[in-house]
């Protein structure tokens, strides 16, 4: 008879989302033994978006130790031993390959059963590999994805072996092809970028956001190739690549490829049993699913979007840990017979690479404002854009910035001031995020 096991919460998936939840659930008031975590990777969670900064980066011995959840939010790091101190069982390297929400049952590749009372679904996305949108040859060795701390130890033995005489090629220009770009260059290795956007993070920068950093690339040593999209490989007679294909009939000499060419959430486990909605698992302002006692969090959550109203999905660790916490205080208020408000999330991103880092608050939709110092051979640049939508600034971007002046754009992207016009808002500049900081404090 197969091993069962029976839980007052189970959490499926170890990445951020799981991991800020079972913080939560520390905070909330956990008694030992009342919640697991079952992930199918072999560690425990971590900051996913540190792979391709901090982890992958050569120079300063990364160490998983330095990117265990919470380091994201400064709190205290969840080593090992924290969930044993906790009372949580970390039960790692292990899939769920069943799940049955009608009976609370779920099954994992070994055969175990687990039952629960109440699931938070924390299962991710998961990267779109090549062979998906048709490119040939794409299980070739040396073409590496970054999504769990193997792919990252791998593509680092790549680098180093390689680091000599590496040609790097990355395909994609989104975010995870811009940073690793810049990691693979930092770390001495040349690099070509390959994406069919007319510019890099094309649904998110304007275009004049995206011409300084694809100008301080280039100046970096970066190749970008626009406009094509990479159709198979050449190897040699170990199997390993050696040249990338292109649409317009070039070829491209590599020993490393990455792709990012996209993730999609995962939530296959669930099809036909939960309601979905955008690709993803629709939920309420409390991350309640359709089914009673199941919760979506992060990536695979589709909620509604307070701010802005609709339903969003939105793939980003602030979110993971965010619907994480709410989640698990909306369960929580719940048992007490107590309510908690709706989430009302203030959509936040972020990148830093080389020696660039700049934040995004709100809503990148409207007329777009460009102010400041974007010129890619600054020694200090520092520049940003707002967004304005019926009279009303609704996003800010910004390079370079302060803490206190990140502070100041969300609080403007966060209260919606109306403007007088483009014209004064290009004028003012960062100081018309600062003076309505100053003066709502």
């Amino acid at each position: 008879m197969a091993e069962e096991k029976s839980y007052k919460y189970v959490i499926i998936g170890g990445g951020v989302a799981g991991g800020y939840a079972a913080r939560e659930f520390s905070n909330q008031g956990l008694k030992p033994g009342e919640l697991a975590i079952i992930s199918k990777e072999p560690v425990p969670p971590f900051e996913r978006p540190e792979l391709t900064k901090a982890y992958i980066d050569l120079e300063v011995n990364p160490t998983l130790a330095k990117i265990y959840v919470c380091a994201g939010t400064g709190e205290a790091k969840q080593y090992p031993n924290w969930y044993k101190e906790k009372g949580i069982d970390l039960i790692v390297s292990t899939e769920i390959v069943k799940a049955d929400l009608a009976s609370k049952t779920l099954v994992s590749d070994d055969g175990k059963i687990y039952k629960y009372q109440t699931l938070l679904i924390a299962t991710g996305s998961t990267n779109i590999r090549l062979s998906e949108i048709g490119v040939q040859e794409a299980d070739v060795k040396n073409i590496f994805y970054l999504r769990e701390i193997e792919d990252s130890d791998e593509l680092s033995l790549a680098m180093e072996l390689y680091v000599q005489r590496g040609k790097a090629v990355v395909i994609g220009g989104g975010f995870l092809g811009l940073e690793i770009s810049s990691a693979l260059r930092a770390n001495n290795h040349e690099v070509t970028m390959v994406f069919p956007e007319p510019w890099i993070i094309h649904r998110f920068f304007t275009a004049e956001i995206a011409s300084f950093y694809e100008g301080y690339c280039a100046n970096k040593g970066i190749k970008i190739i626009k406009g094509t999209v990479a159709t198979g490989f050449s190897t040699n007679s170990d199997g390993e690549v050696t040249e990338v294909k292109l649409e317009d009939g070039r070829t491209l000499e590599a020993n490393i490829v990455v792709a990012g060419v996209g993730a999609r959430p995962v939530t296959s486990l669930f099809k036909g049993q939960v309601e979905e909605e955008k690709g993803g698992i629709k939920t309420d302002g409390f991350f309640k699913t359709s089914v009673p006692d199941v919760y979506a969090l992060g990536d695979v959550a589709t909620f509604p979007m307070k701010m802005y109203g609709g339903m969003r999905r939105v793939e980003h660790a602030d979110n993971a840990r965010k619907s994480a916490a709410q989640a698990v205080k909306a369960i929580k208020a719940a048992e007490e017979g107590k309510t908690i408000p709706d989430y009302d999330y203030l959509p936040y991103f972020y990148s830093r690479f080389f020696n660039l880092s700049w934040e995004f608050y709100g809503d990148n939709v409207g007329e777009s404002v460009l102010f400041g110092d974007n010129d890619p051979k600054s020694p200090k640049p520092k520049f940003g854009t707002y967004w304005v939508k019926d009279g009303k600034v609704v996003g800010v971007f910004l390079e370079g910035g302060t803490q206190e002046e990140h502070k100041a754009i969300a609080k403007v992207a966060r209260a919606q001031p109306s403007v007088e016009s483009l014209d004064v808002l290009s004028e003012e500049g960062l100081s018309f995020a600062t003076k309505f900081y100053s003066t709502s404090l």
